[in-house]
């Protein structure tokens, strides 16, 4: 009667186990962000299948391991089952030696080629991006061409694209899951990464070192284009920002250079030359505020003048005292930056 109930025990406890890792699996499967699974490039693409490879032979060794268990707690209770004391030795030193070492020596072999597959493109970059991390936001310069934008990288598609890092304050991480490996920003050091994207569209990046209060809200979006899209869009960068056109406009321009705004932001073609904040000579164009904190709409963008502290706590930009008649030209003048 013991040996039954410790049977049905063992029984239990293994349907439990392999319950709990399928949950597990299953858990993994669930979407929303980017994902390495997802590739766009070549170097997620390297990535991607390596992460395959582990994974399949984490299930071989999870699934032997629920059968010799299976084997050890159900079948080896048998009292009238009598054990060759050879076995157990034979067992562990093919199983428990030379199958591990095998695998180990085939994962590190392709792991090592993957590496040098990722260190450099086939192809020498045509296009250099050097991008600069600050708390919380991304620089962004292209080589050769005297303007800047925040949080936004654009690359064209179909070519391996070099990009420089560097950080002015603590240690960040670059990192486009469809696109690349992360790539950590060291202080003091100008360190290397490539980008390549096969389709057109936009890959969303993360600061992926905790760095601060605000690490979370250290986004940035890759977009690749067409070549000629992007040579168009690169030109405009290098240009002085949009005159403004209605009379909403002007004032908003006026507001923006008779305040603080000038001391620390660019508006290419004015006066305002300031770097210590992000250049807002496209600012009505980008995808977002605060490096993904919120969306880039009218509302969202008053609220940031205002006080940007309600939106981004410990960011560097101090509340504005902007009179509230003026905000509305202001709003509109930034948001005709494109």
């Amino acid at each position: 009667m013991a040996s039954t109930d410790a049977v049905v025990r063992s029984r239990r406890f293994v349907a439990g186990s392999a319950g709990g890792g399928l949950l597990l699996l299953l858990s993994g499967c669930a979407g929303g962000g980017p994902s390495t699974l997802d590739p766009a490039g070549f170097g997620a693409r390297r990535v991607e299948g390596f992460w395959w490879l582990l994974f399949w032979i984490s299930v071989v060794v999870f699934v032997e391991v629920m059968a010799l268990l299976v084997w050890a707690l159900v079948f080896r209770r048998r009292p009238d089952r009598r054990v060759n004391r050879s076995e157990p030795t034979r067992f562990v030193v093919v199983a428990g030696a030379g199958l591990p070492i095998v695998v180990l020596l085939t994962v590190y072999g392709i792991g090592l080629r993957d590496l040098a597959a990722l260190s450099t493109p086939e192809v020498p970059p045509a296009v250099t991006v050097e991008v600069t991390g600050h708390k919380w936001w991304w620089e962004v310069r292209y080589a050769g061409v005297d303007g800047a934008t925040a949080n936004e990288i654009q690359i064209p598609v179909g070519e391996p694209v070099l990009v420089r890092l560097r950080t002015v304050d603590v240690l960040h991480s670059f990192w486009v899951p469809q696109l690349m490996p992360k790539t950590d920003l060291i202080a003091g050091k100008v360190r290397e990464t490539w980008l390549h994207a096969e389709r057109p569209g936009e890959y969303r990046g993360q600061c992926a070192e905790y760095c601060g209060l605000q690490h979370a809200h250290m986004a940035f979006l890759v977009v690749a284009r067409p070549r000629a899209e992007f040579d168009a869009w690169l030109a405009r960068l290098g240009a002085p920002a949009r005159t403004p056109d209605s009379d909403a406009e002007r004032r908003g321009q006026q507001a923006f250079l008779g305040s603080a705004c000038v001391a620390c932001h660019t508006v290419r073609g004015t006066a305002a030359t300031g770097t210590v904040g992000p250049d807002l000579s496209t600012v009505g164009a980008r995808w977002s505020l605060g490096a993904g904190a919120v969306s880039n709409d009218g509302g969202h963008l008053g609220g940031w003048i205002a006080n940007s502290q309600t939106v981004k706590p410990g960011n560097a930009m101090p509340p504005q005292p902007v009179d509230a008649a003026a905000l509305p030209d202001l709003i509109a003048y930034l948001q005709s930056l494109r």
